[in-house]
């Protein structure tokens, strides 16, 4: 077979399309034959063309992945045998050791798919085969040995517990051979030598990545790895790892060494060798590592990082991007715990100046990023979480921790500010650093929470700083000082200027800005606009200028993927409702142009990259997040109109492609913002147009190919289709029938869970109260699902149970005979009595209680002939729950009044003592105890609390959780039902009919 296969693989090689295509369909059709993973091994071993081996693995890789254990990846894939699979196991490692590197980079995922399966239990000899590689001489086979091990090591990367008993036992045969590995390798200068080496590194950094494995806790063994760490640190790099290339350099198998082990002495520091950041009550306790570490490994640690920044600052060499990065963020965790304060305090002057400084300062990759590629530019300086290896990064959360934690240092950083801008300012223009000035501006604008906080002494300076050396620099004849201005005038968005004439200054020079000719300009300065809406004298100045804003940023959005920009214009849109009114239907057909191209854009990327790609994450990328932003306004918008009903007509048919490419691209990731238009389009009409109900076509359609799991963002549009769509629904059969088969989907489906579930109960209850008299046929199968799914044994969480139940009361009061009837010939008459009558204090809403009010007092009309004779004897108890149930409303109603005025609660101040506050849980600017304390660590506080509330709630049974919750918007038929009155009528009859 092996031959044969050969040949077809050949064949998808052949540069005919045609031919390759269908060679693929026939290589397909053999991937379930037996035998076919092992021919496929069997080419590896003979074939000599690099393209036929590559196609070879690719499949080989693609039939595990897929077949290896379909079972649990939900494919449906036909499972390779228990036979072939030990055939394969012991032949695998043989294959990847005597592979080229390109080759076995592609068997090293299928080897660790295979090993998060089988090992240890059905490849128990795979370790000893690992320490067999480990032990030669040959540097293949080592190289071999250690990414079997880094493939072992990341199988156990997350798992706890028991589990982790096994990897301690591979770690304690395995690492000691590991650990001489790299000291052998250490000395070499080899390309090759550093490969190796850099894997090394990569094996322990996964073994001790979420907890440290008990041999290499002990002390001699943290010795050894520790030094060899620091050796990889401080080794001059080989001249192979110096190429002139810098990103050939920054990707060198020596560079990457270098990052990872600075990567392992950060992560034995942050995760187990920092008292101060230890969580207590989770997992293991490192508390005595943690003191171990921190006297002994920490200030060597420390040390030699200082000493490569001073070979860096003076020159001598070079370091990578990530060396820079993992330095930073060793130094910015040394600044709490006072053990290591005390040793870098002294660094900090130079640091500050030498180190610092010239990272946040503009590079001359930034410089050519900003005049050739602004869009990127704009990325890498907006979205600068997502660079987690660059240094300004960690440089700016270096000086955060700093200034916010060892308060003193401030004024050290400010005064090394002020100089610098001075000298600028005092420099003939020819001699002027416009790099300095807008490195300057970037360490005053991430201090701007410390300046601004509620004791800081200097704040009342900042309008002098501004109209110094900030204003003058909207006039810049540099592009990036221009857009640094507009990003410090953001950053100080809190500053309450005295002058309202610097007010007037800014904002036409931020008007002016965003017309600027370069990109990165217009942006920022958009981006600065939005929080000057605050100021009433700006406010009403953009009340002339809005149409025209709204119209640059949405030109802007159009022309650079920036999702802060969303923001600026829903902002906008809220608060200036009134302006943007005449202009609502020309700005919504603006916006959903940019949001279909932003859709079609992402599609094309997403096709472009091939079914065979990873799809995880192509929906949180920029796109994505931008076009979600847009969404949102579009939501905004379609708020501020609820008073025109005309209005909203229209903007319902011009968003129709919005709604329709989302649900039929299934783009998951934006449902519930076009939910949530749908909801608001709906809401506001209070009417269901025909638009909307070809977008309910759509939503059902969209439920029944999948997105049944989404039923709770569905949920409020579907309760406005039932609310006001009643007497469409009555006329219209098939979207009744729709409404119907949703809630019956959501109860027959085995993936959905409770949560969902209480949404087809929500959509059930609201179907039974807007269409009564109309939907009986349907009463039976919705009492079926509620005591089917009641008498299972999922039902143990209170607020589903009780929303189970009030499907079955809503169908009583709906029809109290024919509710009767089902439950009888069922059997389930008094079960269900029993249960509803047991829990009905847990009916605690005003909504619930009304229900169960309306329910009782609806079979209190029953005919006493037709009571069935399994409940005649404990019909008085209706009465007992009725009382029960008005005694305790007036409570219920007062709760909903206050739940109500919370939910009205004026948010208008964004800026409330609270932010201010977390600013202030340092020392006091003039009273620092730098030598005598350690700083809190607050995340670590916060998650002991968290670790402390769940041991709380880990004996507690699922029955106990709490009760429901008032829901303020909750609107339903019910709300205009007078239970009073309504029980005095029922009552009345009741009597009538006996004299």
């Amino acid at each position: 077979m092996a031959a044969h296969l050969r040949d077809r693989i050949a064949a998808t090689l052949d540069t005919n399309a045609d031919n390759r295509r269908q060679a693929e369909l026939d290589l397909k059709s053999a991937e379930e034959q037996p035998g076919f993973p092992d021919a496929l091994l069997n080419i590896l071993e003979v074939e000599q063309d690099a393209g036929i081996r590559l196609s070879t693995v690719v499949y080989l890789k693609n039939r595990v992945t897929k077949g290896w254990a379909p079972a649990e990846d939900h494919t449906l894939a036909k499972p390779i045998p228990e036979d072939e699979k030990t055939s394969f196991r012991n032949r695998l490692v043989p294959v990847l050791a005597a592979s080229p590197p390109q080759i076995r980079a592609q068997l090293i995922p299928t080897l660790q798919k295979i090993l998060s399966y089988d090992f240890p239990t059905k490849w128990p000899d795979f370790l000893d085969i690992t320490i067999q590689l480990l032990s030669t001489n040959d540097a293949g086979s080592v190289f071999a040995g250690v990414q079997c091990l880094l493939a072992i090591c990341r199988v156990y990367r997350f798992k706890v517990g028991e589990i982790r008993g096994d990897f301690d036992k591979v770690v304690s045969v395995t690492f000691p051979l590991l650990l001489s590995i790299g000291n052998r390798l250490v000395a070499e200068t080899s390309i090759e030598a550093g490969e190796i080496l850099r894997t090394v590194m990569k094996t322990y950094k996964h073994a001790i990545y979420f907890e440290l494995p008990v041999h290499l806790r002990e002390y001699e063994v943290m010795v050894g790895w520790c030094t060899l760490f620091l050796q990889v640190v401080a080794k001059d790099a080989p001249p192979s790892a110096l190429p002139e290339d810098l990103d050939e350099r920054e990707s060198n198998h020596w560079w990457k060494a270098k990052k990872w082990a600075y990567a392992n002495l950060n992560r034995l520091f942050v995760r187990y060798g920092n008292p101060t950041s230890i969580t207590k009550g989770n997992g293991e306790d490192y508390t005595e590592v943690a003191k171990s570490f921190i006297a002994n490994f920490a200030p060597e640690i420390l040390k030699i990082y200082l000493q490569q920044v001073e070979k860096w600052v003076a020159k001598t060499t070079w370091l990578s991007k990530g060396c820079l990065s993992y330095t930073l963020a060793f130094l910015d965790e040394c600044i709490k715990p006072k053990a290591m304060w005390v040793h870098l305090k002294p660094h900090m002057e130079t640091l500050t100046q030498h180190l610092l400084f010239p990272v946040l300062c503009q590079s001359e990759e930034d410089i050519e990023l900003f005049q050739e590629d602004p869009s990127e530019y704009l990325h890498r300086k907006l979205n600068f979480y997502e660079e987690v290896s660059a240094p300004d990064v960690a440089a700016t959360n270096f000086l955060i921790t700093l200034t916010k934690n060892r308060r003193n240092q401030t004024y050290m950083v400010l005064t090394f500010v002020n100089n610098i801008v001075n000298k600028y300012e005092e420099a003939p223009d020819d001699q002027k650093n416009p790099r300095e000035k807008e490195g300057a501006l970037r360490m005053i604008g991430t201090l701007a929470p410390v300046i601004l906080g509620k004791k800081s002494p200097i704040v009342n300076q900042v309008e002098l700083f501004f109209v110094r050396h900030v204003f003058p620099e909207f006039r810049s004849p540099h592009g990036f000082l221009r857009a640094r201005a507009c990003d410090t005038l953001e950053k100080f968005e809190r500053l309450d200027f005295k002058e309202p004439q610097n007010l007037i200054i800014i904002y036409r020079n931020i008007l002016e800005s965003m017309a600027d000719p370069e990109l990165p300009v217009r942006v920022e300065a958009a981006l600065a606009l939005q929080p000057l809406i605050r100021h009433e004298v700006i406010r009403q100045a953009m009340q002339q200028n809005i149409p025209q804003i709204m119209q640059q940023l949405l030109k802007l959005a159009n022309e650079v993927d920036v999702d802060a920009l969303a923001n600026v214009m829903e902002d906008f849109v809220e608060v200036f409702a009134a302006e943007l009114t005449p202009f609502a239907v020309a700005l919504s057909e603006q916006l959903r142009d940019t949001y279909l191209r932003i859709i079609r854009e992402l599609l094309e990327r997403n096709a472009a990259k091939g079914e065979d790609d990873d799809a995880f994450g192509d929906y949180l990328d920029d796109k994505s997040i931008t076009a979600l932003g847009v969404l949102q306004t579009i939501g905004t918008l379609i708020l501020t109109l609820e008073s025109t009903p005309d209005v909203l007509l229209h903007l319902e048919t011009i968003l129709t492609p919005v709604v329709a490419i989302t649900l039929e691209n299934k783009l998951y990731d934006l449902y519930n913002e076009v939910f949530e238009i749908i909801d608001s389009c709906t809401f506001a009409a209070k009417s269901i147009s025909p638009t909307m109900w070809q977008a309910f076509e759509l939503i059902h359609k969209t439920f029944k190919a999948g997105a049944e799991l989404y039923l709770e963002d569905m949920l409020p549009a579907l309760e406005n289709f039932v609310t006001y769509g009643t007497e469409s629904l009555t006329q219209n059969r098939q979207h009744l029938e729709a409404v119907i088969d949703m809630i019956r989907v959501i109860f027959s489906e085995d993936k959905v869970g409770g949560v969902d579930r209480i949404c087809g109960c929500k959509l059930a209850e609201i179907v039974m109260l807007s269409l009564r008299g109309h939907v009986d046929e349907y009463v039976p199968e919705l009492i079926q699902h509620g005591m089917e799914h009641l008498m299972s044994e999922e039902t143990k969480v209170r607020s589903y149970k009780v929303h189970l139940m009030e499907m079955v009361i809503n169908a009583i009061y709906y029809n109290p005979l024919l509710a009767m009837h089902v439950l009888e010939s069922n059997n389930w008459t008094n079960k269900f009595f029993s249960l509803w009558f047991s829990n009905i204090d847990s009916f605690t809403r005003v909504h619930d209680k009304k229900l169960s009010i309306a329910a009782i007092t609806s079979l209190l009309t029953i005919p006493a002939q037709n009571i069935p004779p399994s409940v005649q004897q404990g019909w008085p108890r209706l009465l007992q729950g009725i009382v029960r149930l008005f005694q305790t409303l007036p409570a219920a109603m007062k709760n909903r009044e206050e739940a109500t005025k919370e939910e009205n609660f004026d948010l208008s101040n964004d800026f409330d003592d609270e932010d201010e506050d977390e600013w202030e849980t340092g020392a006091e600017w003039e009273n620092e105890n730098d030598e005598t304390e350690d700083v809190k660590d607050e995340s670590t506080a916060y998650l002991e609390f968290l670790n402390e509330e769940a041991q709380k709630f880990q004996g507690l049974d699922n029955d106990d959780d709490q009760e429901l919750e008032e829901e303020s918007l909750l609107e339903t038929p019910l709300d205009k039902v007078e239970p009073y009155g309504l029980f005095k009528q029922a009552l009345m009859r009741t009597l009538i009919s006996h004299i």
